[in-house]
């Protein structure tokens, strides 16, 4: 199955009745191969991906639509890691991920 015909799952949904993420800058940690980021990355101003798996970001950064590619980043880090502090994003979330 292409990503393209992934249609917008119920963590789509769930963003969507908490008022969307339009002009938001997003944090995701646990993004792994970026399936629910490509889903919503189009409404974000920016959006940072992280996991720990470095193989899950590889893909990410080899399907990343090039539509996508001003806006989106993946990076290796766990939310630990990261030297942005929290107040940099407008949201911050996780899916998949404990």
């Amino acid at each position: 199955m292409s990503r393209d015909a992934i249609l917008p799952g119920p963590e789509l949904a769930a963003l969507d009745r908490l008022g969307g993420l339009e002009g938001a800058r997003v944090l995701e940690v646990g993004c792994g191969d970026g399936r629910l980021t490509f889903q919503y990355a189009a409404r974000a101003a920016s959006v940072l991906g992280v996991d720990a798996a470095e193989e899950l970001i590889e893909k990410a950064r080899e399907c990343l639509p090039a539509a996508l590619a001003d806006r989106v980043r993946f990076e290796v880090a766990s939310a630990v890691d990261l030297e942005q502090p929290p107040a940099a994003f407008d949201a911050i979330f996780l899916s998949h991920s404990l």
